[in-house]
């Protein structure tokens, strides 16, 4: 049980970490700053190969939700285990899945939204990253977990 718990976790590190990178990729802060020119780092620079990352990261984010979902239901662990924070977590993480569902129906060809929209969207995204950012480096330094 404690090994799948740990490779849970670890596939959630990795996951957390590339959607981050992959993320931001896609936002032209790597070229503009110069850092896609350090060797070995030009792929960040490459907005089709972050966005193909993203979606790809994406996939194993939402698969992995999914399945703690279904083992919490199957295993009758419930959600009266999950902490606080877990809580938190878990509705930042649903909103960004929510929010990363309709950003890509807003890339899809013959989807209009209006520009307003766009925007809201956007920064709706982008707002939850960073608020998921800032919980998972309050919850590392303060070794909080997600269950009790």
């Amino acid at each position: 049980m404690k090994s799948t718990g740990r490779t849970r976790s670890s596939v959630y590190g990795a996951v957390f970490f590339l959607i981050t990178l992959s993320g931001f990729g896609q936002m032209p802060i790597f070229s503009r700053y110069y850092i896609a020119s350090i060797p070995g780092l030009g792929w960040l620079g490459e907005f089709y190969v972050t966005h193909i990352l993203h979606y790809a990261a994406a996939i194993v984010l939402i698969a992995l939700a999914g399945y703690v979902l279904f083992d919490f239901i199957v295993t009758g662990a419930g959600f009266k285990r999950i902490t606080g924070t877990g809580f938190f977590k878990i509705g930042i993480i649903a909103g960004l899945i929510v929010s990363g569902c309709f950003m890509v129906v807003k890339n899809l060809s013959g989807i209009y939204l209006g520009h307003v929209t766009v925007i809201v969207l956007d920064l709706t995204h982008l707002g939850l990253c960073m608020a998921l950012l800032v919980v998972s480096l309050y919850t590392l330094v303060m070794k909080k977990k997600w269950v009790k």
